[in-house]
């Protein structure tokens, strides 16, 4: 799928691919762990293998059901990724000889629960970019100061649709019941991929009309977005790369309650200030919808589907960014932290201003 980007320059060259030694991913937690309580919570550096696959080794090591451990999130295979899995303190003695080659225990703790899916801030990573020229390595630095002070979209990365980037071909007929999966958890992958497609679609849709709005006149848009000319007037004020229209679900940021843009000031303002983000529909039952003009437009990437829907950050915030050049090594290496459920591959796109996975 080709996709709009959000910020202006042109593509850069750079290589980058995705192993252990060039994308580093470290998980922060939600809470901090209490050091007491019946959940031993053990802290993994994994390479190679992807968080199901190192839950199933332990799993097999102890004799115990995948479903005993629990995690926070699912981390990348193809890089080397630190996150915190939890298990009953009763397996603490019997780990103390666990061996598998990919997997090492860091450190332990306790705690007084068990970890849950999303029982995360974010995720810390470290990436390297290779065969960086000065030129190149001038324009990535003003690309993260670009995304450093507006943010990003919050596109789905190429992970979520599989190997062959089609997931969500067959994720559509499941969600409507025109095949069949009898795995559970596989099944619901491939509904999730289809929901992300459809997500991925509107967000670019949505970065296509910002750009239309920052080039053409008011009276121009009004025909080629068949908007009314108070709805092109008050995306033109708006300062944020992101136009917000009227009937945009949005959400208190970095969590919390979901609200509708009535084209307030005071939300164009607290959406500037990082208080509040605009929301993106995950097409399913008991999703929240747009209503008013942005309506119009998400309706085009909405889908009767037989799963729960939601709504999804459409921009956010990468935090703590630092970009180091090595002109001896050609070599372009970053730090940032993200939000839990978005995608550093998205960042470096963003900054590629092109797919990186092909």
């Amino acid at each position: 799928m080709d996709r709009f980007y959000s910020l202006a320059h042109a593509s850069i060259d750079f290589h980058f691919k995705q192993t252990p030694r060039d994308f580093v991913v470290e998980e922060i937690p939600l809470y901090e762990f209490s050091g007491e309580g019946e959940h031993l919570v053990l802290f993994v550096r994994k390479k190679n293998l992807s968080t199901n696959e190192m839950i199933g080794q332990i799993a097999r090591y102890l004799g115990i059901k995948n479903k005993e451990i629990g995690y926070a999130g699912l981390k990348d295979k193809h890089a080397m990724t630190k996150q915190y899995i939890s298990l009953h303190r009763k397996y603490e003695e019997a780990l103390e000889n666990f061996n598998f080659d990919g997997i090492k225990i860091l450190s332990k703790t306790y705690h007084n629960n068990k970890i849950r899916i999303g029982h995360l801030k974010g995720n810390r990573f470290y990436i390297k970019l290779k065969k960086v020229n000065p030129t190149s390595a001038a324009k990535i630095d003003e690309a993260l100061k670009n995304i450093d002070k507006q943010g990003m979209p919050n596109f789905f990365g190429y992970q979520r649709f599989g190997n062959d980037g089609d997931n969500h071909i067959l994720g559509e007929k499941l969600a409507k019941g025109e095949a069949r999966e009898r795995n559970p958890r596989v099944k619901k992958l491939l509904i999730n991929a289809y929901q992300s497609h459809l997500f991925n679609l509107w967000l670019s849709r949505r970065l296509e009309i910002n750009s239309l709005v920052n080039s053409f006149s008011e009276n121009e848009l009004e025909s080629l977005l068949n908007l009314p000319n108070h709805e092109v007037k008050k995306m033109k004020a708006q300062t944020h790369p992101f136009k917000l229209i009227s009937g945009d679900v949005m959400e208190h940021y970095p969590h919390g309650r979901l609200f509708d843009y009535e084209g307030q000031e005071e939300d164009i303002k607290r959406f500037n200030e990082r208080d509040v983000s605009v929301t993106g529909l995950l097409v399913g039952k008991k999703a929240r919808l747009a209503t008013q003009n942005a309506r119009i437009i998400e309706k085009e990437y909405d889908d009767t589907i037989n799963a729960d829907g939601a709504r999804r950050y459409a921009w956010v915030y990468p935090t703590d960014m630092e970009g180091r050049f090595n002109p001896v090594e050609a070599q372009y290496e970053l730090n940032f932290s993200l939000p839990k459920g978005s995608y550093a591959t998205v960042l470096i796109e963003e900054i590629a201003k092109r797919k990186i996975n092909e």
